[in-house]
């Protein structure tokens, strides 16, 4: 707990938010009276959250005398993307929510019921970021459960015991990196490296990309008008510093490397620091972990001091089908699990961010989800979902492709945004949705 504070010496004091009045109506509200006739709901999950949702749709369905089946797809984010857009295509009227990741928002949009019919404005308790990412041409499509932003953890008794600071920027975190690397190595520990991140073909480094690219005034790969900007001078020059690190910062095999992967690199000691999501916490901290106790968080690295804050924004959210027979129903559920009761049930349980406002003020949250921080998670970039709509999956995976690449010294960082340009481009010319 104390390293985490240390992490974020530099933060502004909370504020809180939220009237006692906006609880009030929540608590009353999320209760809705039973129907004449019970209703079963079916909601297709994520495995990781099934046994939290039970927990807290356990509560729902007491109070309503509805009931909820849930369903769990594949473990494959692409599988179970390929699965919602093929049940909501074919017009499917069994399933009445979806939970959704940010990033497929816009591609399953147009299938998906505008909650702001059913919310009567409570959307506003949330992060106001968070649900602008959620909204859709105007749209609001789905409600988040969490929200995501990548942090960067650190080994807190390496950097003490060389007497560094914390660096805030990509230079100044490569030089400690390298001093405390140096200064291990040369006592005998020589499997130990400066950085761990997502460097695989997949989503994960399409978000480690975005930072290293914004953070450096290079852009969000497609800017919110809809044109392509990959192409420029600090993109090649953020991808091209990124390249460098493989083999000598960064470990070979980081090309390898998932969240998952990643964060057992660093929790075995092998890495000073280290980008993940903020689900990495409890794992560093839990008993058998060899570095529990040693380490801290704190933003991802800006490019410049007064640089913009690079954090890439995710998060999971549920969705109502327009094809459910129980819209209304189904958004009093999604209302539910989404406010401020049910959301710190579930995040409790998991140990996942709130992204209801006061949630960062509540005093559980704050003991048991030491980072559960707002700052992190109100100044954050996002992928570009919204401009790109039925067509980022194509987007991000000719973009993760290429980085990769470039990673792998394959290509060029120059030759590989002219490639990655035109591609984007023929993708483009018959619109983005």
């Amino acid at each position: 707990m104390s390293s985490f504070g240390t992490g974020c010496s530099g933060l502004p004091p909370f504020r809180p938010a939220l009237t006692p009045l906006f609880a009030f109506i929540l608590a009353v509200s999320a209760f809705a009276p039973a129907p004449a006739a019970a209703i079963e709901l079916t909601v297709y999950c994520n495995p990781s959250q099934l046994g939290a949702l039970q927990g807290v749709i356990a509560d729902w369905e007491e109070s309503t005398g509805n009931s909820v089946r849930l369903l769990t797809a594949h473990d494959s984010s692409s599988e179970v993307l390929g699965l919602y857009r093929k049940l909501l295509e074919d017009g499917n009227r069994d399933i009445d929510i979806y939970n959704v990741d940010q990033a497929w928002t816009a591609m399953v949009a147009p299938h998906l019921v505008d909650l702001r019919t059913y919310m009567a404005g409570l959307e506003k308790l949330h992060l106001p970021g968070v649900i602008d990412n959620y909204t859709i041409h105007g749209r609001l499509v789905a409600m988040p459960q969490f929200v995501d932003a990548g942090v960067m953890f650190y080994r807190k008794d390496l950097l003490d015991k060389y007497n560094l600071p914390l660096p805030f920027t990509w230079s100044r975190l490569v030089e400690c990196a390298n001093t405390v690397v140096a200064a291990e190595r040369a006592t005998g520990d020589s499997d130990i490296w400066g950085l761990a991140f997502q460097g695989d073909r997949y989503e994960g480094l399409t978000c480690c990309a975005l930072e290293w690219i914004y953070a450096h005034g290079g852009g969000t790969i497609v800017a919110g008008d809809g044109a392509v900007t990959i192409n420029n001078p600090d993109a090649v020059a953020a991808l091209g510093m990124a390249a460098d690190w493989v083999g000598t910062l960064s470990p070979p095999e980081v090309l390898a490397m998932n969240e998952e992967a990643s964060r057992k690199f660093f929790q075995d000691g092998r890495a000073v620091f280290l980008r993940n999501w903020p689900y990495v916490w409890p794992y560093l901290q839990a008993g058998d972990s060899p570095v529990r106790g040693k380490v801290g968080v704190m933003p991802v690295p800006k490019g410049t001091p007064n640089g913009p804050s690079p954090s890439v924004s995710g998060g999971w959210a549920l969705a109502v089908s327009k094809h459910s027979r129980h819209r209304e129903t189904a958004a009093d559920l999604v209302f539910y699990l989404t406010g401020p009761l049910g959301q710190k049930k579930f995040c409790l349980t998991d140990n996942h961010i709130p992204s209801v406002t006061s949630l960062f003020f509540d005093p559980e949250i704050r003991r048991a989800i030491p980072m559960a921080v707002q700052e992190f998670f109100t100044a954050t970039v996002a992928r570009p979902v919204r401009q790109t709509g039925g067509k980022y999956d194509r987007v991000t995976t000719a973009f993760y492709e290429t980085v990769h690449d470039i990673l792998a010294k394959r290509v060029t960082p120059e030759d590989g945004v002219v490639k990655l340009e035109a591609a984007l481009n023929r993708l483009r010319q018959d619109g983005w949705n």
